[in-house]
């Protein structure tokens, strides 16, 4: 009886020990717990709200507030455990070489990411523009984290990494909502100048894709000894940008075969030496 009720005292005692040395902290971190939750909650709604203002695509965002949150929480665990006197030191040191070891080995694919992310962030194209891009030309026809689709207007299909296209030129054809499709053409110097330009003309103005509240030009930009070149410039909505062009190829043969333009014919030049 009296051995029990000696280790009841010594319990009692170790208790009152603890509570003396780790009772503040404890409360403490139960306090830092709570506000340090009820603070991430905050920082995530005000983000959330931001991002809806910005008009952030509707799919990273899930993922954007899950990573900050996420990232928050470490934060606060590393807090707590400051607070409690754990000795947060390897702690740190294992997150880091196991974040350099996950780095480095999904270098490319980090790299990706990334620029997913900036992409739908930032929107400089969307699903359905028509963009040039690392020497690929067509339509938008999906953004994902990793990677971009475009369809080519030979409908093949090209994935280009986001790594490599967010920090390239991209050219935006879709952006203005009307574009200036330009053309060069060539014919023989012996064609009427006037005859060849009414003939241009002709096709520009039965263009039904052509902009009628544009000024359409046809003018000579290079004269040879046996050609001269006409630069065709026709404006058009940014989704008609193939088909005017096609129009204008096409039609314009047409039109120069049925008023007699001709292509250059070459020359050569003989010289009499004595």
């Amino acid at each position: 009886m009296e051995q029990a009720q000696t280790k009841l005292e010594l319990f009692y005692a170790q208790l009152v020990t603890f509570v003396t040395i780790y009772g503040g902290r404890v409360l403490l971190a139960i306090i830092t717990l709570f506000v340090g939750l009820w603070a991430i909650g905050w920082v995530v709604r005000l983000l959330s709200a931001a991002m809806t203002k910005r008009h952030v695509d509707r799919d990273v965002q899930p993922f954007l507030l899950s990573l900050v949150s996420g990232l928050l929480r470490v934060l606060l665990l590393l807090s707590i455990a400051s607070t409690l006197g754990i000795q947060t030191t390897s702690f740190v040191a294992i997150i880091g070489a196991a974040g350099l070891a996950v780095g480095l080995a999904l270098q490319g694919s980090l790299s990706n990411f990334a620029g997913g992310v900036l992409i739908l962030i930032f929107k400089p194209f969307r699903v359905g523009d028509l963009i040039s891009a690392q020497g690929f030309t067509g339509n938008v026809e999906a953004i994902r984290i990793f990677d971009t689709t475009l369809v080519t207007p030979d409908n093949k299909t090209i994935i280009l990494p986001n790594g490599a296209l967010s920090t390239s030129a991209i050219m935006n054809i879709s952006t203005k909502g009307v574009i200036r499709v330009d053309q060069v053409y060539g014919v023989g110097s012996q064609n009427d100048l006037e005859k060849t330009k009414a003939s241009i003309q002709a096709v520009v103005d039965a263009c039904p894709f052509a902009l009628k509240d544009r000024q359409h030009d046809v003018l000579i930009t290079k004269l040879n000894p046996n050609s001269r070149e006409y630069d065709v410039r026709v404006w058009t909505n940014s989704d008609n940008y193939w088909a005017t062009y096609y129009y204008m190829l096409e039609n314009i043969a047409r039109q120069f075969a049925k008023d007699g333009i001709e292509a250059p014919k070459p020359k050569m030049f003989i010289t009499n030496e004595e």
